[in-house]
């Protein structure tokens, strides 16, 4: 017979002691992203870039058009900076999570 392991958990500082499930102990573990890459939300294609190498934006200038599920998501700068590099082209199939631009900020 295997000893059950059971861990603490604390929720709004209640302790709990439980068991984890082999999913959980097994799950991807949280990173804090980098805010100086702009990653894929959706999977889709890419329509059109707007930018290129070098080019310095302001917060809300338009990156490039993504169309997925038959919507085009105009994606915009997240902060005032410089644009390092383009990883993506139009015509590109990009899946979730893809790295698209990389911003250095000002």
């Amino acid at each position: 017979m295997t000893e059950k392991k059971y861990e603490t958990i604390i929720v709004h500082s209640a302790k709990y002691y439980t068991e984890y499930t082999r999913k959980y102990r097994n799950r991807p573990i949280w990173e804090q992203p980098n805010t100086n890459y702009v990653y894929s939300f959706i999977p889709g294609t890419i329509i059109d870039v707007h930018v290129k190498a070098g080019e310095k934006l302001q917060e809300g200038d338009s990156l490039l058009i993504l169309e997925a599920m038959k919507m085009h998501n105009n994606v915009q700068m997240p902060f005032d900076g410089k644009i390092v590099k383009v990883h993506v082209k139009p015509g590109d199939k990009i899946p979730k999570k893809h790295l698209m631009i990389e911003i250095k900020p000002l």
